[in-house]
């Protein structure tokens, strides 16, 4: 027989372990802005606020002029992007006083695998909010001409002024075929160097192009998102414990909370443990800045755009915004010249159908 019976539990102790273990599950989550919500709790309708830096345009004032006409004025606010909770992800689990004395001799065994499946449904969520974003740029065909493509979603990106840290390109197991075999991009040597570290360290299969190149099985396999780690917003919150309840905890590590509660069922003879985490996942969209060479000014858009990701795909054909629209204004990225494997082509061409 085991001698648990006789350990003494600190709760504080292991939920610490257990965020941890989380975190290093973690692979689409962890390619996310991670936001604590603990300043937040109290707020209306699940849901906080995160301010976004204000844009103002620039003015010249003539040289030496007649000081006529004053100098002009913006109103400066910044903006604020909800963000709501939308999850409670957990695991839980009954050990029976048989499995607790004969089977299960530590905590952290049981644990882990809870964590696991707490990992694998934020992943799930992550997946849903990256592949059901409207992206207004899609590379397709990528599979002629990889290289290219990866180049063509830098100037994208860039053209967009989407920030130029933290950019990854994560693709589905199909995209990861076709980048391993593609001899331009010399990736292939990478697979299996790095330390099994964390999944986010194990799922890198090298940097090309100013992106930090992932794999990832859960999204479409022929499919690739190219974006900055700022493009999406991952929330995480950990509930409070129960003043009833004996053993439990919260904590959070790197911007990703967890509690654990363990109590005891007397009626069934049995303990029960629950991992859980609430969260939320959402898209940023921003104001562009552009310039005006006619009226030789500065303009700003008049709508909020997605600008810090686009899509790609090894079939298909590209698809990028009208010509007339405020984006492709302001950006000069339109349908109007398009990627194709061939060069540069207007969307209409009929060699991109």
């Amino acid at each position: 027989m085991s001698t648990n019976q006789h350990q003494v539990v600190k709760p504080q102790k292991l939920v610490n372990t257990a965020v941890g273990m989380l975190e290093q599950e973690l692979l689409i989550p962890n390619l996310f802005q991670k936001q604590g919500v603990d300043q937040f709790r109290g707020t209306d309708k699940d849901t906080i606020s995160m301010k976004v830096e204000g844009i103002l345009p620039f003015h010249d004032y003539a040289w030496r002029n007649d000081r006529s006409q004053p100098i002009q004025f913006d109103e400066y606010a910044e903006r604020t992007i909800a963000v709501s909770f939308g999850g409670n992800s957990y695991s839980a689990v009954k050990l029976t006083d048989e499995q607790n004395d004969f089977d299960i001799d530590q905590w952290s065994k049981l644990l882990r695998p809870q964590v696991k499946a707490v990992g694998r449904g934020l992943q799930r969520r992550a997946v849903k909010t990256l592949t059901g974003q409207q992206y207004n740029v899609t590379i397709g065909n990528a599979q002629q001409n990889l290289r290219s493509a990866l180049i063509e979603a830098r100037r994208v990106l860039n053209a967009f002024h989407a920030p130029r840290e933290g950019r990854y390109l994560l693709v589905g197991s199909d995209f990861e075929s076709a980048l391993l075999n593609d001899d331009k991009l010399n990736l292939a040597q990478n697979v299996g160097d790095s330390e099994a570290e964390s999944a986010l360290r194990t799922a890198t299969i090298g940097e090309r192009m100013g992106f930090r190149i992932v794999v990832d099985q859960t999204i479409p396999a022929d499919s690739a998102y190219a974006f900055a780690s700022s493009a999406f917003i991952f929330l995480s919150g950990a509930p409070s414990v129960p003043q009833s309840v004996p053993y439990g905890a919260t904590t959070s590590f790197e911007g990703i909370a967890l509690r654990w509660i363990r109590d005891y069922d007397s009626l069934y003879l049995q303990d029960r443990s629950v991992v859980n985490t609430y969260n939320g996942f959402r898209s940023v969209t921003d104001i562009l800045v552009g310039w005006d060479d006619a009226a030789e000014k500065e303009v700003i858009s008049s709508q909020e755009h997605f600008v810090r990701g686009i899509k790609l795909t090894l079939d298909g054909k590209s698809d990028y915004p009208a010509a007339a629209s405020e984006l492709a204004k302001i950006t000069g990225v339109s349908d109007a010249k398009v990627w194709t494997p061939a060069g540069m082509k207007p969307e209409t061409d009929p060699a991109n159908a």
